[in-house]
């Protein structure tokens, strides 16, 4: 005799209250899972397929720690927070089925809860609330980005397919607003754009790349998983050791500068690639582009190991990361940026779609005011 199926919408193993379906996160992350919270004070993500729990537990984690990893990584399970998971769980119908089949579908989904202790919940509000307040007094002088929402497209409309020929057309005219609305339209569109950085022109390349920063901006504010989608692919590509990542790790600094508030977490991982002496000086430049607007995001990266770059024998590097340090207003670094004030060489950097020559003092010089003016204002 088969087993009855039986059907029942999921609850919280702590407080057995009944919990929404889990949603995206309004900043997006590397490794990405639908989450929710409680009214209890649980905080639970959605693992459709059961076989990434480890990958949850650790964001559930994080998560119920304010995204603090630090903090998380310091907490004990059972003497600091509790766990529990909801099994046999169907994301599309939003119930949990005993029989782990609905209509021939296997049901494999886990909800995993994690709710940390009051004594660490209050914790983590508290420092939540100090690096809040840092991270104003630090982004107080740095530049606002206008963040406006795309309208809703037109659903009568009559929908545009992307190829590699129309994208290459809007690319060459710069039509930002007609690669926006062919994102729209055709979410092949990223994709095409992402190949055109194979061009061996760096000027060109780099163009592109801030194309692609300036349509991401604007998608993201509808459809920001379909950005999310086109980061992680660059991260792949860039940790592809058969490929030159030609323009990805440019691109992935656009992206994430354009909409720090929605992408800001990718930031941490740009640091993967400063091991890689071919992609030093775009990261550099990457973190340099989202420190202009978010200083708080690098401070919040182990950022102390890019000191040692100051003596760098590339003027390229010494002064990409002179302007870095000075944009996250280091004061760790002041004596090291001092020294620098005879040093002459030249590099050119492109920002704001050309390019400008400096010597490594000036930049050094403009730092060191930068620190300067913040410890005057603090």
């Amino acid at each position: 005799m088969s087993k009855q199926r039986l059907t029942t919408p999921p609850s919280c193993p702590f407080c057995c209250l009944r919990v929404g379906r889990a949603t995206d996160a309004i900043e997006r992350k590397m490794h990405e899972f639908k989450v929710g919270r409680c009214e209890c004070g649980a905080v639970y993500s959605c693992d459709p397929t059961g076989h990434n729990i480890g990958a949850a537990i650790v964001e559930t984690l994080v998560l119920a720690c304010d995204n603090n990893w630090d903090l998380a990584w310091d907490l004990l399970p059972e003497d600091d927070y509790l766990t529990g998971r909801v099994e046999d769980y169907d994301e599309l119908t939003h119930q949990v089925v005993n029989t782990k089949n609905m209509d021939g579908r296997p049901v494999r989904g886990v909800l995993y809860f994690v709710r940390l202790h009051t004594a660490i919940s209050e914790v983590s509000r508290r420092v939540k609330e100090k690096k809040e307040l840092q991270a104003g007094s630090l982004n107080a002088g740095a530049e606002e980005i206008p963040v406006t929402s795309e309208p809703v497209p037109d659903p009568q409309r009559k929908k545009v397919k992307a190829t590699k020929q129309n994208v290459t057309e809007y690319v060459e005219l710069g039509d930002i607003d007609a690669l926006v609305a062919l994102c729209f339209d055709d979410k092949k569109t990223l994709r095409l754009l992402q190949r055109l950085l194979y061009e061996p022109d760096e000027r060109q390349r780099l163009r592109i790349a801030w194309i692609i920063g300036q349509v991401c901006a604007r998608v993201a504010s509808r459809d920001p998983g379909q950005v999310s989608g086109l980061l992680q692919r660059l991260f792949e590509a860039c940790s592809d050791s058969a490929a030159t990542p030609w323009g990805m790790v440019e691109t992935l600094g656009e992206v994430i500068a354009g909409r720090p508030d929605i992408f800001g977490a990718f930031t941490r991982h740009l640091l993967n690639y400063m091991g890689d002496a071919s992609t030093q000086s775009q990261v550099v430049s990457a973190l340099s582009k989202i420190a202009k607007t978010r200083p708080d995001l690098i401070r919040e990266t182990p950022f102390y190991n890019l000191f040692h770059f100051l003596t760098h024998p590339d003027p390229l590097m010494r002064g990409q990361v002179a302007r870095l340090l000075g944009r996250i207003r280091a004061t760790e670094a002041t004596l090291q940026l001092m020294a620098l004030n005879d040093d002459k060489a030249e590099l050119s950097i492109w920002e704001d779609e050309k390019w400008s020559t400096f010597t490594v003092s000036a930049l050094a010089r403009e730092a060191v005011a930068r620190i300067r003016e913040e410890e005057v204002q603090s």
